[in-house]
């Protein structure tokens, strides 16, 4: 029964994925973002589990990838269609969001055979991407943020957030060095965790600009935005190097 504990984790982080889905297909952004922050959280814990139980096994490694592939790409593939669907009357413009799951699941199926990214990631981590899409649902939907209610043509809207995600897109499958978030608890040092705590010097400034402009939930996607930024940068500094 140890040995399924991981697994049974990471089939909650498949059933959040599929109850993001729904909730997507029924218009319902912010449940359907909450739904994929729940299982993000069970696949973050789903890994830890295995390494404390010392039960890890390649099934658990592929069960992960598969409930990912939902969770983290078709869900917010979902919410982005909605999102496009409602921004403009050009109906082709919604389908490029289908792009997301296909991006996902290549990168994902790459990760599993790549030995280069244990401590650190090489392209954009597909959790992290649909994070981008959560911030924006939750800011469009809940009534704590923006008006509910979208009046009139937002093309241009739509037309940057599929520009925004081909940019990510490309990123999850790219050779990009992605930082890891992970401090160095052995030396906590800034010389050591220099990138780590400019990172999260840049969240709080994010969060509490965020917060003044009432578009709390947003900060979400530009942490992201910020992560990305910021591993580019650093990217740059050590090639320069």
């Amino acid at each position: 029964m140890k040995r399924q504990i991981p697994n049974l984790i990471t089939l909650c982080n498949l059933l959040c994925g599929v109850f993001s889905c729904i909730f997507a297909y029924e218009e319902t952004l912010h449940i359907a973002a909450m739904f994929i922050c729940l299982g993000i959280f069970f696949d973050f814990f789903d890994g830890m589990a295995a390494r404390l139980l010392g039960v890890a096994s390649p099934l658990g490694k592929e069960l992960d990838s598969l409930a990912d592939v939902v969770t983290s790409g078709v869900a917010p593939g979902m919410i982005m269609f909605v999102l496009i669907a409602q921004l403009t009357d050009l109906v082709w413009l919604k389908y490029l969001a289908l792009l997301i799951p296909l991006f996902a699941a290549y990168r994902l199926a790459k990760f599993n055979l790549d030995t280069r990214q244990s401590h650190s990631f090489l392209g954009l981590p597909v959790p992290a991407n649909a994070l981008i899409w959560v911030g924006l649902a939750l800011a469009w939907r809940l009534p704590c943020c923006n008006d509910c209610i979208l009046i009139g043509d937002h093309t241009v809207t739509a037309i940057i957030l599929v520009a925004v995600s081909l940019a990510t897109n490309i990123l999850m499958i790219s050779e990009v060095p992605m930082f890891s978030l992970k401090f160095n608890f052995k030396d906590m040092s800034w010389a050591t965790n220099s990138v780590q705590y400019f990172f999260l010097a840049g969240c709080a400034a994010i969060i509490a600009l965020c917060f003044l402009t009432n578009v709390f939930w947003l900060s979400l996607s530009f942490i992201i935005i910020w992560y990305i930024l910021l591993s580019l940068i650093t990217c740059k500094r050590d090639n320069a190097h």
